[in-house]
């Protein structure tokens, strides 16, 4: 699935059923499924050249995914999940911001002990920042296309393996609402909330209705994704 985007048609990277296998929560549905095209990740995308070296500058990239509408057996459409690295020299992890565009989403976010364990309800127009030491999943919550970007730091590779290792997160969204994971005795109480409201976004330099992107062309706005220990203020109350 080809997307447009900076007068260039983009290729994705395509996430496949059998790629995520470990994490599926209904696996004697799986035992029967045949492969399939999950969702669509399109990286480092940027309008114009003078854009692509803003984010080089600052570290970043931006992306877009796409989630159509599926169930997994029992469970609704999901991401495979995943942590960040801890920054280099530092003593957390990076954040990242999502945006949702078209569609109405779920963001799982657990810190790695499962000590919190967080759901965030969002639809078009609403951003979601990851905080620092949350790993996290995106579902598709409706019968509808969800399209959603997002800014993170480009130099580090996301941790896949924590969430492999508990076969999924700690909580599983299904037809009969959510599950909590056996493999995840220890995990808090699952809260669910809205996405963050005008006043929160406000410091974040962000507003529910107008697009992210054009962010990256003001300097320092998004330092908090590259060195989130120097703006520790920023994440307080967001979740």
């Amino acid at each position: 699935m080809q997307i447009e985007f900076g007068g260039k048609r983009q290729e994705p990277d395509v996430r496949q059923l059998f790629d995520m296998k470990e994490v599926i929560f209904d696996q004697s549905w799986l035992a029967g499924a045949e492969d399939f095209e999950l969702y669509y990740m399109y990286r480092d995308l940027f309008l114009s050249r003078a854009d692509k070296e803003k984010l080089l500058q600052q570290d970043l990239r931006y992306d877009i995914t796409i989630i159509p509408p599926n169930m997994l057996g029992r469970e609704y459409i999901k991401t495979a999940g995943h942590y960040h690295p801890l920054v280099p020299n530092g003593t957390i992890t990076y954040p990242e911001l999502y945006e949702v565009i078209e569609g109405e989403a779920l963001y799982l976010l657990q810190n790695l002990d499962l000590s919190d364990v967080v759901a965030v309800y969002a639809s078009a127009g609403d951003k979601v920042l990851v905080p620092p030491d949350y790993g996290h999943i995106t579902i598709n919550r409706s019968n509808k296309t969800l399209k959603m970007a997002n800014f993170v730091a480009r130099n580090f590779s996301s941790l896949y393996d924590p969430f492999r290792e508990k076969a999924g997160g700690a909580y599983f969204f299904t037809r009969d609402g959510w599950i909590k994971n056996d493999r995840c005795p220890e995990a808090g109480q699952l809260r669910r909330i809205e996405a963050p409201d005008s006043s929160s976004l406000r410091k974040l330099g962000l507003a529910k209705n107008r697009e992210m992107y054009p962010l990256l062309r003001e300097p320092g706005l998004l330092d908090y994704l590259t060195k989130p220990e120097e703006h520790l203020e920023l994440f307080a109350g967001l979740i």
